[in-house]
């Protein structure tokens, strides 16, 4: 673990604050290294992981002697150095064959770690499988099927359908153009059964063409592209629950604000509540008609109470007028 320096100068002390926690953190960085015993499919393995990877991927070409299980300062050690808070170990021995080691830091330290290996007999590498690749630095399309994907409890199964989740991302963007859409990785698994080994994952990368298909919407067709990567589940390490609530916390100033009165159902939609004040209908508005206008009632009540004045100054009392009901 690295001590904790003063910086002496300005250059040091914006490479300390780059290292800082931020708000908006920057992309993970993967950190790919071998052990001192490591197989020409496992360096294989780490060459195609490193190139889907890149930019966001640094790779250690000498052999280190690092137990990650027994031992994780070291893989600590370099995530610090190097600022990469993904990492990819890679070993072979007897005991474990052809041995990937996924590994996950928060504040440099270890979160959890997950075993994989490689089946030899179905590796293929990139370089095999002649066809156009993908360019540099995109994003993919990730694909999870299978139902150990989708257990309630902690399992390998959801440690790695998570980790990959991770290791795939890239950087996060708001909008993703159509055009970059180009290849797609589908990790499936299949059925658990009763005392019996755990399936294997079997990880595929496919380049996505459009075709013409003489309607407005292209057909789309799958290309495989490598590397095809089949894994038996080892040994776990499981995040700490305390340790995993403190990687989770959201800054206070990436949480959304919540607004009143404005929900969204299942299908998506944005649903909003008005509240209105209490209303008066004496006051609203209806139809034109003057037949229903008060004024014309008062100018009949006067009409039917008129007085009349003779000649000799008498007064009388003019009798109502008949109304004929209308037809």
């Amino acid at each position: 673990m690295l001590r904790q320096i003063k910086p002496r100068n300005a250059r040091s002390k914006r490479a300390l604050e780059k290292k800082a926690p931020h708000i908006s953190e920057n992309p993970k960085k993967t950190l790919f290294l071998r052990g001192t015993t490591a197989s020409q499919i496992i360096q294989d393995a780490i060459t195609d992981l490193h190139s889907l990877k890149i930019p966001l991927a640094i790779k250690f070409t000498k052999k280190n002697a690092i137990y990650p299980f027994e031992d994780a300062s070291s893989l600590e050690f370099f995530s610090e150095k190097n600022d990469a808070s993904l990492l990819v170990f890679g070993a072979h021995s007897k005991k474990r064959p052809h041995c990937l080691t996924f590994a996950r830091t928060f504040d440099h330290k270890i979160l959890d770690m997950l075993e994989l290996y490689i089946d030899p007999e179905s590796f293929r590498t990139l370089t095999q499988f002649k066809n156009k690749k993908c360019a540099v630095g995109l994003k993919p399309m990730l694909l999870f099927s299978g139902t150990p994907f989708e257990n309630p409890t902690s399992t390998a199964y959801t440690l790695a359908k998570s980790y990959f989740t991770d290791f795939f991302r890239g950087q996060e963007t708001q909008k993703v153009d159509v055009e970059g859409l180009q290849y797609m990785i589908s990790i499936a698994a299949g059925e658990e059964g009763e005392g019996e080994q755990g399936p294997k994952i079997n990880l595929r990368v496919y380049l996505i063409r459009t075709k013409r298909s003489g309607q407005r919407l292209p057909r789309v067709e799958l290309e495989e592209m490598g590397p095809r990567l089949d894994f038996r589940v080892g040994r776990i390490k499981e995040a700490d629950e305390s340790m995993m609530k403190e990687a989770l916390k959201t800054a206070k100033g990436l949480e959304p604000r919540v607004k009143k009165n404005v929900e969204t159902d299942i299908m998506g939609d944005k649903m909003g509540r008005i509240h209105v004040g209490k209303q008066d209908l004496q006051l609203l508005q209806t139809r034109k008609m003057k037949g229903l206008k008060r004024t014309r009632d008062l100018h009949d009540d006067a009409e039917d109470n008129l007085t009349l004045v003779d000649e000799d100054g008498g007064v009388s009392v003019a009798p109502k007028r008949s109304r004929i009901p209308s037809s």
